[in-house]
């Protein structure tokens, strides 16, 4: 038997945290997220991180709020209805990258038309 406080992790809990995904707008929450999530269910994004290890199935959750929230900064950002720049921060954290490839190569070699002799 361990110590500490019992967990709050139940069935319940899985359902609402299923349904967070999806009704994330009516905790006011502009996109869905862990912290939202942990603010939800009224635990910290801690003990959110020690399920996603420990269950299975909140793993899944997890990876699904971060799918939807992909989703809807993508969607949302290039339709103009979210910031340009906070959406382009967030997706950073997503593996997007505004970067440019650069190619350069320059030729250091210098041609002189005529040659010097003995001046």
């Amino acid at each position: 038997m361990s110590g500490g406080r019992p967990t709050k992790y139940t069935d319940e809990l899985v359902m609402k945290a299923k349904a967070y995904i999806t009704d994330y707008a009516i905790y006011e929450d502009m996109i869905p997220s862990v912290a939202g999530l942990a603010s939800a269910l009224d635990v910290s994004r801690t003990v959110l991180y020690d399920w996603e290890k420990e269950y299975p199935e909140f793993l899944y959750i997890l990876e699904a709020i971060k799918r939807e929230q992909q989703k809807v900064l993508l969607n949302k950002g290039l339709s103009g209805d979210f910031n340009s720049t906070i959406t382009k921060l967030v997706l950073g954290k997503h593996g997007y990258h505004d970067k440019q490839d650069v190619d350069v190569k320059a030729d250091m070699s210098i041609n002189i038309g005529k040659e010097f002799n003995g001046i």
